[in-house]
């Protein structure tokens, strides 16, 4: 007996042992799994830190070329550092950045008084032509006083505009405004020059298309389209022309005037209470002067009115015919006539008298 319960117990001993061992396999070769991907990572890791500087480099390379002028230059020597690093990475190539023409329409409008206006028209002339501009219009107006104007349109190269512009305020006499504008049409400037092209190629298609058709209504129907392309691209190069002629050289319109034409020169409105109280002033100053205007505007009307009012009811008065007056109730009652009663004497003959 002791050694069947002994065989039993080692029996279930066995038994205990292999389950245990079964349900530790599956975690035992998972842990083995993730320890050779760690070491494998790290293996990799150790191996590819060498290009990491390069890398950095190359990107610290990159953000000073998109901000000095000078990036290629110092991507070049950013490059040898890394090559004698002994990193083993391929040189780094040096971004170049492609600067866009801008297309911007320059505007300016300057009043210049002058002593002698045709005098200083003539230096302006000189002044822009020298810079290689031209006269685009002109206007003027001589008195035998000193009261002339003249108003001269410009047109000047953008790279001389400022120059120009300094000396037509300075040269001719003394300046009293200036108004100037400018206006970045380079996204027009390319959305039409796109469109022109794209026109004209769909324009060279369809007069393809016409040479392969045989049929009347085909013909006909890319003649019609022709001809609207056609219109459109006319339209569309026109524009092209109008925004080169504007962005390839700047507007100055230059006012002349002379010694005694007075300027208005505008002065800063004031704010706050004391600006609220004159502007509230001046507004009751201009109404009461617009009331008062009207009213001398009218008085003479209103006179003639009031005699014409005044002659026209005497004579309605004088043509009216009188009426006689109504006659009061106490003379109608004095003028009635007293009835009587009739006597025995004057009763007829055949009347009768009834006695109570």
């Amino acid at each position: 007996m002791k050694r069947l319960r002994l065989t039993a117990g080692r029996a279930r001993g066995a038994r205990w042992a292999s389950s245990l061992m079964g349900y530790l396999v599956i975690p035992l070769a998972m842990a083995a799994f993730l320890l050779a991907g760690c070491a494998g990572g790290a293996e990799t890791s150790s191996g590819n830190s060498a290009p990491m500087p390069a890398v950095s480099t190359a990107a610290d390379g990159a953000a000073q070329s998109k901000a000095m002028p000078e990036a290629p230059a110092l991507g070049e020597s950013a490059a040898d550092d890394a090559s004698r690093s002994g990193g083993g990475s391929e040189p780094v190539q040096a971004i170049k950045i492609q600067t866009v023409d801008r297309s911007i329409i320059y505007t300016a409008e300057l009043t210049v008084q002058a002593q002698d206006v045709a005098k200083a028209s003539d230096s302006a002339k000189q002044i822009v032509l020298g810079a290689g501009g031209y006269v685009a219009d002109e206007k003027s107006t001589a008195f035998s006083g000193s009261s002339s104007e003249a108003v001269v349109t410009f047109k000047i190269p953008p790279a001389r505009y400022p120059e120009v512009l300094v000396k037509l305020g300075s040269d001719l006499g003394e300046r009293r405004s200036l108004h100037q504008g400018a206006q970045d049409v380079t996204g027009e400037v390319a959305d039409v020059a796109a469109r022109v092209k794209s026109a004209e190629a769909a324009l060279d298609q369809f007069r393809l298309l016409l040479t392969k058709a045989d049929k009347i209504g085909e013909i006909l129907e890319i003649e019609r389209e022709i001809q609207n392309r056609t219109a459109e691209l006319e339209s569309l190069q026109a524009r092209q022309k109008a925004l080169a002629e504007q962005t390839g050289m700047a507007t100055v319109t230059l006012t002349l005037i002379g010694p005694n034409i007075v300027v208005d020169i505008p002065e800063e409105e004031p704010s706050g209470f004391l600006g609220g109280l004159e502007v509230g002033w001046n507004a009751l100053v201009d109404a009461v002067e617009i009331g008062l205007t009207l009213l001398g505007t009218l008085l003479p009307w209103l006179i003639v009115l009031a005699v014409l009012w005044f002659a026209t009811w005497r004579i309605l008065r004088r043509v009216r015919p009188s009426r006689p007056a109504p006659a009061s109730p106490v003379a109608v009652i004095e003028k009635t006539p007293e009835t009587k009663a009739p006597t025995e004497a004057e009763t007829p003959v055949g009347s009768t008298t009834s006695d109570s």
